[in-house]
């Protein structure tokens, strides 16, 4: 049984207004314990609506979403316990750090969870732990860390709930590569240690493919592509004409591929590309 699914799942905005605005259509889909999933399509292609069905924060205008088999929207009991099943970290979540400590933000979550001091105390050194979050910032507001580091404050909070699901919204968003490369590490980590499943959105093609085992593609309120990484990278004028593009190692590849150049279909990722590279150099070196 998936850990998730959605059944038919639509999504009207301002419904019977002139405004009226369909952001997502019929969407079924399932996802099982422990993996990860990266999430693609243009603005507006109904990414970030999905997500916020996903822990009950928005009503399905018709369809369904089940946790573990069950409707999330069966009770608001169930509904307000999911919460702390499926932890959504929203874009440029620096901006909802509110606390005057970064030890209350983190601590936040297990706090409305009712839980009780000392494991409270070891949940927010943990996931302080896993995002890389100094103990030595505890006592410190979020505004005066730097942008990088409130965004892993934030995330943290939401691991310390100790999420079966974790789903993120662009959480590299304006940061720099370096910063980029750290969070997604820091993801990848808790996902490898937790085996908790993980949903990612992203616009990066080069993030996405770095990590994501499986992606699905949303465009106009439908999911149009679902499948692993290497068959989502290979249709690249699919992706072009929804409005998407591919990883740069992907499109280097090909045009080696056009020079004759005898590199794998499977490159999407930089490292993938180096080393087809660095192997048909040793093959010619041999011979």
């Amino acid at each position: 049984m998936p850990i998730i699914k959605t059944e038919a799942l639509t999504h009207i905005y301002s419904m019977g207004s002139p405004f009226e605005s369909v952001a997502l259509e019929n969407v079924n889909i399932e996802i099982s314990q422990g993996e990860f999933v990266g999430l693609i399509g243009h603005t507006g292609s109904g990414k970030s609506t999905f997500v916020q069905h996903l822990n009950g924060l928005l009503l399905p205008t018709s369809g369904r979403v089940l946790l573990d088999g069950t409707d999330i929207n069966s009770s608001k009991k169930f509904r307000h316990d999911a919460r702390f099943k499926v932890g959504l970290v929203f874009q440029y979540p620096e901006y909802q750090l509110f606390e005057d400590t970064v030890y209350r933000d983190i601590s936040f979550g297990p706090r409305n969870m009712k839980l009780p001091k000392p494991e409270i105390d070891e949940r927010v050194h943990e996931a302080a732990g896993f995002v890389g979050v100094p103990e030595t910032l505890f006592d410190k507001s979020p505004l005066e860390l730097s942008g990088g580091q409130k965004r892993r404050v934030a995330i943290a909070g939401v691991i310390a709930m100790r999420p079966d699901i974790l789903v993120l919204d662009e959480p590299t968003a304006g940061l720099d590569p370096e910063g980029c490369e750290s969070i997604l590490k820091n993801i990848s980590d808790y996902r490898r240690t937790t085996g908790a499943t993980v949903i990612l959105v992203s616009h990066s093609m080069e993030d996405i493919a770095k990590i994501a085992d499986r992606l699905i593609v949303f465009d106009g309120g439908r999911t149009v592509m679902d499948a692993c990484p290497e068959k989502v990278f290979s249709q690249a004028d699919k992706l072009r004409s929804i409005g998407l593009d591919v990883p740069v190692a992907t499109d280097i590849a090909a045009r080696l591929r056009e020079l004759g150049v005898s590199v794998p279909e499977c490159c999407y990722t930089v490292e993938q590309l180096r080393n087809a590279v660095l192997s048909l150099k040793k093959g010619a070196a041999e011979c």
